[in-house]
């Protein structure tokens, strides 16, 4: 019995332990580019707060244009007389006091009121529309640079993980070639020396194999926060580092298409636009309001609290009114002055910015040529280097070369990968600051334009 007990207990903590484990299980998701970008524009803060501007600047164009609309108010007042006003009177030379009104008062009135001119209410629907279009440039701003980041934080996933299985293969190649010098070794062909090469070739490249994959999960850390998801999310990036060669007209044209397109430069223009719309509406106090106005009124009055519908009376009235500041304490002017300069110091921030894209439409031109040159010339330089390690080994197992040759044509060939694909990253991260700068968005993101 007491041995059925123990297997029964065995029996049951493994299933509890299988089961702990499997409920521990993180399951592993698929990542690519395009899904790394999709997940951003969902979860992105920053994304999120300007998304909620737009919503914010749209509510600003109604309240805008509601001003615009007539008005009406429903009103009613009860009054109870405490103590009634006395009306003093003379009648026949002798003065009399008559106290007048009832203890119990109530009146009801609709007022509706319609503004024909305000010069305020008209700016202000324009400049509310000038930053409903504003708060959508600086959307779409978001989103570029949303986007920007994230290809930045993927490629550099990539690039970590390239690294990583560049480390992982030349391990392996030096590891095979202790094996075979300590074979050979054995056999007496080759010295203690050579062995002791080999060997210290490999325990040299642990540390860089971990250090890889040290920098790879760092790369993954900063691409999760990137996109605005939480550290504990298990992706695989699963793309790999491919050279994609951008048209050599839209190249050509970098400088030009930054101008047209870039979207601070859009954003700036919208904010030049709403400072000119700031300084009419507050030129506009100097203006008179016309409005028109109309009211119909109920109201009864008796010494006891029995009211009833006959008792009301009626009386309507309708008209014009007409106002117009004419002194403000030099107010007016000081807000017009300082929209005046506000305005002024965008348009110099325009000029400065223009300035900025022009030298960063440049260099990027420059930086995409380069790396461009860069990958022509590694795609040989790593065929080379990877037939020069395979002559070298074969060469190594024939006694025909030193392990000193084995290891330079392992550290060419490593080298050789390395400069290839720093290269692609180099061109691709240039392709991304391209398409900032020129406010493209990728064709697979299209859908998230606003």
């Amino acid at each position: 019995m007491n041995v059925n007990r123990k297997i029964i207990l065995i029996i049951s903590l493994s299933i509890l332990i299988t089961v702990s484990a499997l409920s521990q299980e993180v399951t592993t998701q698929p990542l690519r580019l395009e899904d790394a970008i999709q997940v951003a524009m969902k979860h992105n803060p920053e994304l999120k707060t300007a998304h909620l501007e737009v919503e914010r600047s749209d509510a600003k164009v109604n309240e805008a244009w509601g001003y615009a609309l007539p008005s009406f108010d429903l009103s009613g007042r009860y009054t109870r007389t405490l103590k009634s006003p006395i009306f003093f009177a003379n009648f026949g030379g002798q003065p009399t006091s008559i106290r007048i009104g009832m203890d119990h008062a109530l009146d009801m009135a609709l007022t509706g009121r319609q503004i024909l001119f305000n010069g305020a209410v008209i700016v202000g629907v324009g400049a509310a529309k000038v930053y409903s279009k504003l708060a959508r440039d600086i959307y779409f701003s978001k989103q570029v640079e949303t986007v920007t980041k994230v290809r930045k934080a993927y490629y550099s996933a990539l690039l970590a993980r390239e690294v990583v299985e560049m480390m992982h293969t030349s391990l392996r190649n030096t590891e095979n070639n202790l094996k075979n010098v300590l074979l050979m070794r054995k056999q007496g062909i080759i010295s203690e020396y050579d062995e002791l090469r080999a060997s210290v070739q490999v325990e040299n490249l642990r540390p860089t194999v971990i250090q890889s994959e040290n920098n790879y999960e760092l790369a993954l850390d900063a691409l999760r926060n990137t996109i605005g998801v939480d550290k504990n999310a298990n992706y695989k990036i699963i793309d790999s580092l491919q050279f994609e060669a951008i048209d050599d007209s839209v190249i050509s044209r970098a400088e030009e298409l930054v101008q047209d397109s870039n979207p601070n430069l859009r954003t700036i223009n919208g904010q030049i636009e709403l400072n000119d719309a700031v300084i009419w509406a507050e030129r506009s106090n100097y203006l008179p309001t016309i409005a028109a106005f109309g009211q119909y009124q109920y109201q009864s009055a008796k010494n006891d609290l029995n009211f009833s519908w006959h008792d009301l009376i009626g009386s309507s009235q309708v008209g014009l009114s007409i106002s117009m500041n004419l002194f403000q304490g030099l107010q007016t002017r000081a807000r017009v002055e300082q929209a005046q300069v506000e305005k002024l110091k965008t348009e110099e921030q325009k000029i400065s910015l223009e300035r900025t894209l022009k030298t960063g439409a440049h260099s990027v031109v420059g930086n995409l040529r380069q790396a461009r040159k860069r990958i022509e010339a590694q795609e040989k330089t790593v065929e080379t280097a990877e037939k020069g390690y395979k002559i070298v080994t074969t060469r190594f197992l024939a006694n025909a070369a030193t392990q000193l040759e084995v290891n330079d044509a392992e550290f060419a060939l490593t080298q050789a990968k390395v400069n290839r694909i720093q290269a692609i990253y180099d061109y691709l991260i240039a392709a991304a600051d391209l398409d900032q700068l020129t406010g493209h968005l990728p064709d697979f993101v299209d859908e998230t334009k606003e």
